[in-house]
């Protein structure tokens, strides 16, 4: 028997728009109320701004600027960010909101909006009841006439994606700040990041890469380079993932994160089998979902002085029903396997979950 996922196009044109960021307008949103023009060699507005960013390549929709600001902010004001109505929601998620002075390689986080962004709750709706949150900017942001305000979206509900929004703002700081230490933002879902489980009504789901995600320093100023953006083991999200299709591609590097691996893979999709393959043939076309699931990690980084773990390792926890990543020394939650089989350990980094 044979199975096959095809034409991705007729299943991503069911698919409804997501959240876009409207205020600071995102670059080359056409769903903005204002915006500047469009910048040399850009012919028109991005109508996918809403898309989940694909698994690989870079964090965001464009790494082009706009032809000016969108906002001027002061340091340790108020702002206020702002989300197109209509789109769907997945019943929320986690929710970072960051500054960057160098287009996105080097982001600290100013604001969260854990488990429950877009609504004010739990929830299985996909109609958001959030559409703007207000927070002070941090007091010691240092002043910029170039800088980037970047919004990070993983969904609660539905298909393991990301979705990310960058606007080009400029900040205002009388106080001489020259620059800002905060929790680096970090890009689940995506190739050489962790990867976080659909929420499946635990609202804790992930929070732990974001709790042990290092902080990073930001500045505007010609000071030395900025320290290296942490990498993420690009665990998988359930048992039933696999690494890319075999056939790959070179790709650029995402703009300052340097991913574990790269792939040509196309947007995930799910093949369940109901138990181990006789004699059947399981082909899957553009796909990230299979039967059996091996997981790896690039070379695990060192973790601090004293960590239970190293970053980026892989083990199987007790009985082998499922398996743990280390998340900068810490071992996550556990990963269930899928039903009928059994996670084995094939190296120290990395862990099969196959037919028992």
């Amino acid at each position: 028997m044979l199975f096959k996922i095809a034409s991705i196009a007729a299943l991503a044109s069911s698919v409804a728009a997501h959240m876009d960021m409207t205020e600071p307008c995102s670059r080359f949103s056409p769903y903005c109320a204002t915006r500047p023009p469009l910048p040399a060699g850009i012919l028109d507005y991005d109508y996918s701004i809403n898309n989940p960013i694909p698994y690989d390549g870079s964090v965001f929709k464009s790494e082009i600027q706009w032809t000016k600001p969108v906002a001027s902010w002061t340091a340790g004001q108020p702002v206020t960010i702002k989300f197109q109505s209509g789109g769907a929601a997945h019943g929320g998620g986690h929710c970072q909101f960051a500054i960057s002075y160098d287009n996105g390689k080097t982001a600290a986080v100013v604001h969260e909006v854990m488990k429950h962004c877009f609504f004010n709750g739990p929830s299985n709706s996909n109609v958001a009841d959030v559409l703007e949150y207000t927070f002070d900017l941090p007091a010691d942001i240092p002043a910029s006439s170039n800088a980037q305000f970047i919004w990070i979206w993983n969904n609660a509900i539905g298909n393991r994606e990301l979705y990310t929004g960058i606007a080009d703002i400029t900040i205002a700081n009388s106080g001489g700040s020259k620059s800002y230490t905060g929790k680096s933002a970090i890009y689940p879902n995506h190739e050489g990041y962790g990867s976080i489980p659909e929420f499946n009504g635990d609202y804790n789901t992930g929070l732990s890469l974001f709790e042990n995600a290092p902080n990073v320093v930001v500045s505007p100023g010609d000071s030395a380079a900025p320290p290296p953006v942490p990498e993420y083991s690009s665990s998988a999200v359930e048992s039933k993932t696999v690494a890319p299709p075999a056939e790959s591609k070179t790709v650029a590097p995402p703009v300052g994160h340097t991913p574990t691996s790269q792939s040509s893979a196309e947007p995930t999709f799910e093949v369940t089998a109901t138990g181990p393959p006789a004699e059947s043939t399981v082909e899957v076309t553009a796909t990230k979902h299979l039967t059996d699931s091996v997981y790896t990690s690039s070379a695990p980084t060192a973790a601090p002085t004293g960590s239970a773990c190293t970053h980026g390792a892989l083990q199987c926890i007790s009985g082998n029903a499922g398996f743990q990543e280390c998340v900068w020394g810490v071992w996550s939650a556990t990963f269930a396997c899928g039903p009928g089989t059994v996670c084995q350990q094939t190296s120290p980094d990395a862990v099969v979950c196959g037919w028992a």
